[in-house]
């Protein structure tokens, strides 16, 4: 009895981590314009937080396997969430500076919590990796659509300024250092000796295919988010059905986020699975060729799916392909970091590529090429070995 209550308390502590890793960049976007005008800054020096998280999660996931072995990893995430939960008080307390500073502190926090959550959850719930792993991506993915939602109306009808808007989402980080004491005193016994075991992932063929896996999908979703409501309203949509269509692709991905992990570590190999969304991916963003509103919600009904089921698929291959925990902590940090930095140029060279060409269809052909990437490495790395 009570190794099930642990084991349960251990799952909630999971759950409220999950909700807390997107919720403080998810509410920055909507927020803009309120930050901008209130600071009186650029365009651009208000794109860039987004930016800046980005690179902050490429940058500090090379660390936080480090971090993971010397305070273990119970221990480590709760510094995560703690510097998460500091970054995001911080950052509404003055001007510019302190925004940008909360800003990394931010970063920080989240990319040390989500890199280290998956060998923890694999150490402690092994049987339970692929339950874990959806409830992972889900609760980042369902709270990301939550909190790109309701945060105007936080700022606006409810009067919390965008600053108590953004701060309110500290609230749920508190509740989740309160549920995570508990895991504080679970460093892993033979952790250390892992250290003998753990390979280089940064030599590993596999490793790389894993990664660039990672990193195709990343660019699809963060170059969609970015540019998929500009493109809708460039053919004609208004701008809030443009939103809808966004959210709507972001809530539909929870379909693929939360079922398959479940399925794929049933089976011996996933790469018919990577195929399948591969060709998903292919239809959706061809069908986005045809400007027709109802065309356009079908093929982001494929492509949502497609999403949210990459997403779980990146995680549970880095569960799947590495043995020992430190591996496969400095596999996620390798994996995660890549697939930020290609996460934060992709919507970059696409802007880059509208200026010079103003056509929205290169997006498409873009994502097009992206897709064929996911397939290419995908196929090796869901293939049946360890690193």
């Amino acid at each position: 009895m009570q190794k099930s209550s642990g084991q349960a308390f251990l799952i909630l502590g999971i759950i409220l981590i999950s909700i807390n890793l997107r919720t403080s960049i998810a509410s920055v976007g909507p927020l803009i314009p309120f930050i901008r005008e209130d600071l009186g800054i650029s365009n651009g020096l208000a794109g860039f937080l987004t930016t800046l998280s980005l690179l902050t999660f490429a940058v500090f996931s090379l660390f936080a396997p480090s971090i993971g072995k010397r305070l273990g990893h119970g221990q480590a995430i709760f510094l995560g969430i703690f510097l998460l939960t500091i970054g995001v008080i911080v950052r509404v307390l003055g001007g510019i500076e302190l925004l940008y500073l909360g800003t990394a502190l931010t970063g920080i926090g989240i990319v040390i919590a989500n890199v280290l959550m998956i060998p923890f959850f694999k150490a402690r719930l092994p049987e339970k990796i692929g339950l874990m792993t959806a409830i992972l991506s889900t609760g980042m993915s369902l709270f990301a659509a939550v909190a790109s939602g309701i945060s105007v109306p936080l700022a606006v009808d409810l009067g919390l300024g965008w600053r108590g808007s953004l701060a309110s989402w500290g609230v749920l980080m508190v509740l989740a250092l309160v549920v995570w004491i508990p895991q504080m005193s679970s460093r892993k016994s033979g952790f250390q000796g892992d250290l003998l075991k753990a390979k280089n992932v940064w030599k590993s063929k596999l490793a790389w295919q894993i990664t660039l896996f990672m990193g195709a999908q990343s660019v699809m979703y963060f170059t969609m988010v970015t540019w998929l409501p500009d493109m809708l309203i460039a053919r004609g949509m208004s701008p809030v059905k443009a939103g809808v269509a966004l959210s709507y692709m972001q809530l539909i991905s929870l379909i693929g986020t939360f079922f398959v992990p479940n399925y794929l570590i049933r089976l011996k190999e996933q790469s018919n699975v990577i195929l399948i969304v591969g060709i998903g991916y292919l239809v959706g963003y061809s069908a986005l060729f045809i400007q027709n509103e109802l065309i356009a919600f079908a093929a982001l009904t494929i492509i949502g799916i497609g999403s949210g089921a990459s997403l779980s698929i990146a995680y549970t291959l880095i569960s799947l392909r590495s043995a020992e925990d430190l591996t496969t902590a400095k596999l996620s940090g390798m994996v995660q970091s890549a697939g930020y930095i290609l996460a934060a140029l992709g919507p970059l060279i696409f802007g880059i590529s509208l200026d010079l060409f103003d056509n929205w269809n290169i997006l498409i052909w873009f994502l097009l090429i992206m897709t064929v990437q996911f397939i290419l490495f995908g196929l090796p790395a869901g293939r049946n070995r360890k690193i």
